[in-house]
């Protein structure tokens, strides 16, 4: 019988929708790591967001037995050469905490000229199957930071980061259309041929062309 359900190794909300919403269509049930809440936290431990997309991917697939999908992501400012990088999430300190974490980059970017602010989103997506094998792809979406918090929509960074020949922030966009965008809608577009073998789900469903918007 093929397999039906596929674990986001993440308690993300904001993450998890985007990817529920990336896959909407297919006979898939996808779960998150909310589903097991005997799950410990898992220790991101690594020096690249390979690395700690496939510490993630790993360990939900082997304590769950189901094909689970990981990722690690972040923002990468060229001023602040790469930074904030694997340290995205927790920039500011602990807790993680979007406000304190942006009001950090705009302390460090003040002052820095529109041309000096180029900057990517990173998404590096593990998919790990339970007998131990992992399969990796990356996606970006290049843009520059912001002066301000702009938007209601997304999260993380979103607010701040500014997309070239919109003048929008991600934060200032719809799910549907983020997700022709964005660095985690390429990663995942890369993924799915193999994440739809492994579950025998025949790729019946259009996917939206990531970088020019249109769907094939």
């Amino acid at each position: 019988m093929a397999q039906t359900k596929l674990v986001i190794a993440t308690r993300n909300k904001g993450k998890l929708r985007e990817v529920e919403a990336l896959l909407a269509g297919y006979p898939l049930e996808v779960l998150s790591m909310a589903d097991f809440p005997d799950l410990p936290e898992i220790r991101e431990n690594g020096n690249t967001f390979a690395e700690n997309a496939i510490i993630k991917a790993t360990f939900v697939a082997q304590k769950t037995g189901l094909l689970t999908l990981g990722d690690d992501s972040g923002l990468e400012v060229d001023h602040l050469e790469g930074a904030p990088g694997v340290h995205s999430a927790r920039f500011a300190g602990e807790p993680a905490d979007d406000r304190r974490n942006n009001q950090k980059l705009l302390a460090l970017l003040e002052g820095v000229p529109l041309e000096a602010r180029s900057a990517r989103f990173r998404c590096v997506m593990a998919l790990a199957e339970p007998e131990g094998r992992t399969h990796l792809v990356e996606g970006t979406c290049e843009g520059y930071i912001g002066w301000e918090l702009i938007g209601e929509q997304g999260f993380g960074y979103d607010p701040l980061f500014m997309l070239p020949n919109r003048a929008l922030t991600l934060a200032q966009l719809d799910l549907e259309t983020k997700n022709q965008i964005s660095h985690r809608a390429q990663a995942l577009k890369k993924a799915l041929p193999m994440l739809l073998e492994l579950l025998d789900i025949k790729p019946r469903k259009t996917f939206p062309d990531v970088e020019n918007g249109v769907e094939h």
